[in-house]
């Protein structure tokens, strides 16, 4: 398992592509709601999951990284079945699955 420190400094690039993803959807006409749902739930989720790992409960930390990462895997779908995304848009949903699921694969 990945050292705390580096598991919490990880987890705030995350925080930081997540954000940078709902900016971008906001910025966006025509995103659809699913979409815009989806990355409402990461940032909720994500602020229960910077509980958890200041817990440092190892089992804990990695059930809410897979959480995250469903949510990430959904994002990724609902925004490659959307005809109107945006390049703008994939690209920072890509970033924000991409980052998830290589912590995810750390912490396995």
């Amino acid at each position: 398992m990945l050292q705390s420190s580096e598991i919490q400094q990880r987890f705030s690039s995350i925080q930081q592509a997540i954000g940078q993803a709902s900016q971008t959807l906001q910025a966006e006409t025509g995103t659809s709601p699913e979409l815009k749902e989806c990355i409402q739930k990461l940032d909720r989720e994500s602020s229960r999951a910077q509980q958890v790992i200041q817990s440092q409960d190892e089992s804990r930390i990695r059930q809410c990284v897979d959480d995250l990462e469903s949510i990430g895997d959904e994002a990724k779908r609902v925004c490659r079945s959307q005809g109107a995304v945006t390049p703008r848009v994939a690209e920072a949903i890509t970033r924000v699955h991409d980052q998830l699921s290589d912590l995810k694969h750390q912490l396995h």
